[in-house]
């Protein structure tokens, strides 16, 4: 029989072995996690160029026949961040129809509601607080969040003395139209190879 000394020897034998491979099994992990992580997918990559490209092409255009130059890189910008994620990264619950949809929608009509209740110049750099806090928080009440929301609601504010005029009509153009154009690019040319799925797993809403 083993003496006690030689069953604590026994014992902490055995425990660093078990920590010795679980060591090794963490390392395994962390290398195939590196690898997966710095894997490049050129036919994703492809497809994400073509979207980003056809969306932003489509909304850039239909402004510019509109919109002061000023307001036109604005909302490029807005939506240029919309299509990193829709074309980009398209199982991103940030990135599916109903926050692209609410949560550019809702900030729009934050942004310009905020614009008449905080109506002076001198002040409105307050109003570009509110409007983009208050997008924020409408947007997570109702489970739309979609980052570029923000900007959207900014624009309402800070936009030109053009988009100043348009008053709600802002939120049907040039957001809602603009966002149609990029949900309906998304649509198509997400759903052009069997790599993707758009909307993830089916899902409107």
């Amino acid at each position: 029989m083993l003496s006690i000394q030689e069953k604590k020897a026994a014992h902490r034998e055995h425990h660093q072995k078990a920590k010795f491979i679980r060591i090794r099994r963490g390392i395994r992990v962390a290398r195939y996690v590196m690898y997966r992580e710095t894997l490049i997918d050129k036919k994703n990559i492809y497809w994400s160029f073509i979207g980003a490209f056809a969306g932003i092409a489509s909304v850039g255009l239909l402004s510019h026949f509109y919109l002061p130059v000023k307001d036109n890189l604005f909302l490029i910008g807005s939506f240029g961040a919309s299509a990193v994620l829709i074309y980009g990264h398209t199982q991103s619950p940030l990135a599916q129809p109903r926050n692209l949809v609410g949560g550019h929608l809702l900030s729009a009509v934050v942004g310009v509601t905020v614009r008449y209740l905080v109506p002076w110049p001198e002040w409105e750099w307050l109003a570009c607080a509110l409007a983009v806090a208050a997008a924020l928080v409408v947007m997570q009440v109702t489970k739309t969040v979609h980052p570029p929301g923000g900007a959207t609601a900014l624009l309402a504010i800070a936009g030109s003395p053009a988009i100043r005029k348009l008053g709600f009509w802002y939120v049907l153009s040039p957001v809602a139209s603009g966002v149609a154009i990029l949900l309906l690019i998304a649509v198509i040319v997400n759903n052009m190879t069997d790599i993707r799925q758009y909307p993830d797993k089916g899902k409107w809403f």
